[in-house]
């Protein structure tokens, strides 16, 4: 049991991690089981990536010390209805659905010993690039969170956190993509109207969105700074920025932040 993984759900998130783990080298091929009702998913993933797969979750908690409780927020209430008793000690059950506490899944499950780990991760997890906040009950030790971290990891980045926290990094982070992806949008839609062609306007909007970044990361300068290099006396940058403060767009954002975390607490509260 403790040299293979779980899988619970073999959507689009669960073959990131999929990928992820394989690539690393955390796991081999025949120690990744997954459970999936489609059976066009479970051939895909058979076919794709080599590993195991059931349209029943009993071979996972049989076989399984790591559990990925990989399905959707409104369907996990019957999963748990469904294999609690399945459920053991040495189980350590790790579970990406947004919204849910831990205090929910102690409640469906009903074992107090069980070992929960509750992780927000976003879709760039797709391409190996996604950003993920692991907490923990205190049935978890130190060695087994290290076990979730390592793979997390292997699909980009993970900070560790209090579950109080996780509605923050839901607003940000988990639903954060979304942002970026209406703010790329918007540029290529300006770049159009200015008189670019719509291919040659997103592949200007993305590398320059994707260079940014890249500065960011390996200047280790503030983004005010390097903002401020981008910024000449009566310049271009300087007069489109001064529309950007007009508008409030340091406030629009911090806003959406905040009403993704103020749903994200509602949802919790829902449950």
């Amino acid at each position: 049991m403790e040299q293979q993984i779980g899988f619970i759900g073999g959507g689009q998130m669960a073959e990131a991690l999929i990928r992820g783990i394989i690539a690393s080298g955390l796991y081999q091929e025949k120690d990744i089981l997954v459970a999936e009702p489609n059976d066009q998913r479970r051939e895909h993933l058979e076919q794709t990536y080599s590993v195991k797969t059931y349209p029943s979750n009993v071979p996972i908690f049989e076989n399984c010390r790591v559990v990925i409780l990989a399905v959707k927020p409104q369907t996990m209430k019957a999963l748990l209805e469904d294999c609690r008793e399945r459920v053991q000690s040495q189980h350590i059950i790790i579970s990406i659905a947004a919204g849910l506490p831990i205090s929910f899944y102690t409640k469906m499950i009903g074992k107090s010993e069980t070992k929960i780990i509750r992780v927000m991760p976003n879709t760039p997890a797709l391409v190996l690039e996604g950003a993920s906040a692991l907490s923990r009950n205190t049935n978890v030790s130190d060695a087994e969170l290290s076990i979730a971290e390592e793979i997390f990891l292997a699909v980009g980045e993970v900070v560790l956190l209090d579950e109080v926290h996780l509605d923050a990094v839901t607003g940000l982070s988990g639903s954060g993509p979304a942002y970026v992806f209406s703010f790329v949008e918007a540029l290529i839609d300006a770049g159009v109207k200015s008189g670019l062609t719509r291919v040659i306007s997103e592949k200007l909007a993305l590398q320059t969105v994707s260079g940014s970044i890249k500065l960011l990361r390996e200047s280790g300068e503030h983004p005010a700074a390097l903002r401020g290099k981008v910024t000449s006396p009566g310049g271009t940058a300087i007069t489109a920025l001064h529309v950007l403060e007009k508008v409030g767009f340091h406030g629009i954002i911090m806003d959406i932040v905040e009403s993704a975390v103020i749903r994200s607490k509602q949802l919790g509260e829902m449950e």
